[in-house]
């Protein structure tokens, strides 16, 4: 029998760190820490092991990321809706766009590049929270709204080793640091 290789989970603690199969990186979480229970608009980063669904990027800005995730190139009049009154609430909107949304073109680098997490996407339930991604962090590391974000080339590496059956595991403050290889 042959045995198939365990998934690639990468696992993120609450003092930011991310522990990946090249080892510790630093990155930064929501400003709101990291919630079970996320909502709309409180800033944490959603507790849970998350799908990396596809990467995004600026195609102005770098050439398409070696990775084993599904790679799109965004547009300026991509958008990303956030407006849980909106039938295409944490989904991607075309701008200009009258719901409440992201604008996923920013002047600066943060979404240059961008992995879509699967978190309130299978189903989408109005109000859990959306636009939850893997992105650039900014210079000094600040929080995010709910994102997880690591330095450009630290998250460049990461996507590299990452693929369809890798899962992002986001543990809560108790759940401690655990085994990075270990199955979810």
């Amino acid at each position: 029998m042959i045995r198939r290789p365990e998934p690639l989970l990468v696992v993120v603690t609450a003092d930011g760190l991310v522990r990946g199969p090249d080892g510790v990186l630093r990155g930064t979480i929501g400003r709101g820490g990291i919630r079970a229970d996320k909502r709309e608009g409180d800033g944490a980063t959603p507790a849970g092991h998350w799908p990396l669904r596809r990467l995004l990027y600026r195609p102005d800005r770098l050439a398409p990321p070696p990775t084993g995730l599904p790679v799109v190139a965004i547009a300026p009049d991509d958008g990303w809706c956030d407006d849980p009154a909106d039938p295409r609430y944490n989904r991607p909107v075309h701008l200009p766009c009258t719901a409440g949304h992201e604008r996923l073109w920013r002047d600066d680098s943060l979404y240059d590049v961008v992995v879509v997490l699967g978190h309130n996407d299978d189903p989408v339930v109005p109000g859990m929270g959306s636009a939850i991604f893997l992105h650039v962090a900014r210079p000094d590391y600040g929080p995010t709204e709910g994102c997880v974000a690591l330095a450009r080339p630290d998250l460049l590496a990461l996507v590299r080793a990452c693929g369809p059956d890798t899962l992002l595991d986001i543990r809560p403050p108790d759940a401690g640091a655990g085994d990075p290889g270990a199955a979810p």
